[in-house]
């Protein structure tokens, strides 16, 4: 059980890296403000009637055509380092005796083995007690 969680845990971890790391980009084209296309980490393609409303030759960039582009970017991490943290000789043995001893708690208690399993103690012939006259109040 411990294993099977440890392993569900590191694919977790693996996709939350992946997710976190990918840039994620969804492109939409409208024409005429209908939804035509939609994309996922490409471009979307075009209806093919990218032409500017007033028929004109050339088209500005003050002047509107009648598709649109909609894209929504989320961008990932580019840098992702590992972090190294230094321990001095002294830290590292106090960490290492503290994870010893933390382990040795956690064991589970063993049954002792009797050495003397098969012994069987001698049979009592007489009452000691009263031989001696020794009585317990």
């Amino acid at each position: 059980m411990k294993e099977f969680l440890h392993r569900i845990f590191s694919c977790c971890m693996a996709l939350l890296l992946l997710a976190s790391t990918t840039s994620w980009k969804v492109e939409k084209h409208y024409c005429m403000g209908r939804l035509i296309n939609v994309a996922f980490f490409v471009d979307a393609d075009a209806c093919g009637m990218d032409m500017p409303v007033l028929g004109q030759q050339e088209a500005t960039l003050e002047q509107k055509t009648c598709c649109d582009n909609e894209v929504i970017l989320l961008e990932g991490q580019d840098e992702v380092t590992a972090v190294n943290n230094d321990l001095d000789l002294d830290q590292q043995q106090f960490l290492i005796a503290y994870t010893l001893s933390f382990l040795e708690v956690l064991k589970p208690i063993e049954s002792k083995e009797f050495l003397f399993n098969s012994y069987h103690p001698p049979k009592i012939v007489k009452d000691i007690q009263l031989l001696d006259e020794v009585y317990l109040l």
